[in-house]
């Protein structure tokens, strides 16, 4: 256990760390150059593309130093705030953390946040910063920013620049002087925390697991912790992104992939504790709660046809995904759908990009909502994630949303109109501190429902791109909330149906119909657009109707055949409005959505 060495890779978005990984791997010897290729630990199309990692991933390394052999463990972590969740049982099943900070852009919000995680499970920090070779890079002044705006001494601070390949070897040589070996007890009954999971086409559900105390063997009788379930383990393997070597056993300190040969990787959470089945421990390794998802969205097939397969695909997309939730639901307008809970913005982004296009199916999503929770007035609450499950106004005793603590890191030039959006947004500022003379960091509570839609999009135009934004929950606070609905000739459109502030739902009304008008096609008859809170009327536009020219056959004649003909007409218009249905066009839902 002495050589062994557990580490993950922290940092802000686009800061180096898959590239960062990759010269780790290549300068221990993992891949040979021939099968090298950048994004190593980045399996998904979508990732590569982006420039994200979406899904952690492990890989055990060898390296040798001084003559001594040890071995590495590198955990890699997500950078984005959506998967938050992944990162924390990632630091959890580490032993330190490489904080990498970008020499040319500084310290970001999502460093900070990802550094209080690592200090939560007490690891070991080592400061890494990266991209020394650019020509905007200010090592000595980032230095300074880790040391004033985190806390933690930056003296030692090892510069390197992945790309270039520099300093790679004094990291390793630093992972191994500073971060201390994994404590536990090897003759102890098995205890080992699950840190990640997904799904094998031949294999199953796989477990990446962190081993604590004992040994996991191969065709031990293991149980889960958290819902009691025995398995019997088939095989075991150490993590590579190409090469897995089996093992017929992970033992104390060290990190692994168990095979339990199940259809479902909902049973094999993360977070959980895999003990022996015949002699569990009695503590399972920290709390163990599920991912909760925090943004609500409809997906609906355009082609209604297709309802089967995006439940296909749903489901498939699951067994790669434990923390994708949804059920069916049904819309007047859209037709059959479903309700999916993401981890947020990103999240939802993602899983609808890949619907699309692994399983080729046409989508639309309706706009995103927050879960509230509401209080009736007979004392009961309720959890409501969908604006059409709101009780009638007067059932309603109040409504809890949920608030966020909001980081925003901005050069100070852009400060005044960002702290302008962020009031707009209800925003309660709790502090503001100069990094130095050129950035500011700002601290917000805020409501959930005010970032889930346009806000980062908003953030990033104002600061021309150079804000960084994260965010954690803290729980639910007490709003003055209504819903608003739009009518399209007096029928209720449920799937636009939003939850919006009193003090706002005039101005949103207002602009919601305007923007409707200009998409809805106009018919033979006057259609009235209406936005309503309860069964009052806040706005209301017209489109006119076509006119029919049914005097074009009158050519001469007396005047009052012509008059015949469009009285006539008249009270036709009259009929067809009572009975007529606006067919509303796809882009109607695509295009208010997207302004809402």
């Amino acid at each position: 256990m002495k050589n062994i060495r557990n580490f993950s890779i922290i940092a802000h978005i686009d800061h180096g760390k898959s590239t960062l990984a990759d010269r780790i791997i290549q300068e221990c010897g993992a891949v040979s150059e021939r099968e090298m290729t950048s994004q190593m630990m980045d399996t998904m199309d979508i990732e590569k593309e982006r420039g994200i990692t979406i899904k952690a991933q492990s890989v055990r390394l060898d390296y040798v130093k001084d003559g001594e052999h040890y071995i590495l463990n590198l955990i890699d972590t997500p950078g984005h705030v959506d998967f938050s969740y992944e990162v924390s049982k990632s630091l959890a099943s580490s032993d330190g953390a490489l904080l990498i900070v970008d020499a040319a852009q500084g310290v970001e919000a999502q460093t900070i946040a990802n550094v209080y995680l690592a200090m939560e499970n007490n690891l070991e920090l080592i400061p890494v910063i990266n991209k020394i070779d650019l020509p905007a890079a200010e090592p000595e002044r980032v230095a300074e920013e880790i040391e004033r705006t985190i806390g933690i001494d930056a003296t030692d601070a090892l510069l390197v620049s992945a790309k270039a390949g520099i300093g790679i070897r004094a990291l390793l040589d630093a992972i191994v002087e500073r971060i201390p070996p994994p404590k536990g007890n090897p003759d102890a009954t098995t205890k080992a925390i699950i840190y990640d999971s997904w799904f094998d086409a031949y294999l199953g559900a796989l477990a990446l697991v962190r081993v604590f105390d004992g040994e996991i063997r191969k065709g031990q009788l293991v149980r889960l912790m958290s819902n009691g379930e025995q398995h019997q383990v088939l095989d075991l393997m150490y993590p590579h992104p190409l090469h897995r070597a089996k093992t017929l056993a992970i033992k104390s300190g060290e990190i692994g992939i168990v095979v339990l040969g199940l259809k479902e990787v909902s049973v094999v959470n993360v977070g959980d504790t895999i003990t022996d089945a015949k002699n569990p421990t009695a503590e399972p390794v920290g709390d163990y709660k599920p991912a909760k998802p925090f943004v609500f969205a409809g997906l609906y097939p355009i082609d209604t046809d297709e309802f089967e397969e995006l439940r296909d695909a749903l489901d498939k997309l699951r067994l790669n995904d434990s923390s994708l939730s949804y059920e069916p639901e049904t819309s007047v307008a859209l037709g059959f759908g479903f309700r999916v809970g993401f981890l947020g913005m990103l999240h939802m982004e993602v899983i609808k990009e890949r619907l699309e296009r692994e399983f080729d199916l046409d989508l639309i999503a309706t706009a995103p909502s927050v879960v509230y929770n509401v209080t009736l007035t007979n004392g009961t609450m309720i959890e409501v994630h969908n604006p059409s499950e709101l009780p009638e106004v007067q059932n309603i005793d109040h409504i809890d949303e949920p608030y966020i603590h909001a980081t925003v890191i901005t050069p100070s030039e852009y400060l005044g109109n960002i702290i302008t959006l962020l009031m707009n947004k209800r925003g309660v500022q709790e502090k503001m501190d100069y990094i130095n003379e050129e950035r500011v960091m700002l601290q917000y509570a805020m409501p959930m429902n005010e970032i889930v839609v346009d806000f980062y999009d908003s953030l990033k135009s104002i600061s021309r791109g150079y804000a960084s934004f994260d965010y954690e929950p803290i729980g639910f606070r007490e709003g003055d909330l209504v819903k608003l609905d739009v009518r399209v000739a007096g029928d209720i459109v449920d799937a636009l149906s939003i939850i919006v502030p009193r003090i706002s739902s005039e101005s949103r009304g207002r602009g919601l119909v305007k923007h409707m008008k200009e998409i809805v096609p106009r018919q033979l008859f006057e259609v009235a657009i209406q936005a309503s809170v309860g069964n009052k009327i806040i706005a209301r536009e017209t489109i006119k109707s076509m006119g029919k020219n049914v005097t074009a056959k009158c050519y001469g004649g007396d005047i009052s055949r012509k008059r015949k003909l469009l009285d006539k007409q008249k009270e036709g218009k009259k009929r067809m409005k009572a009975i007529g249905k606006v067919q509303l066009p796809q882009e109607a839902f695509m295009s208010v959505l997207k302004m809402d």
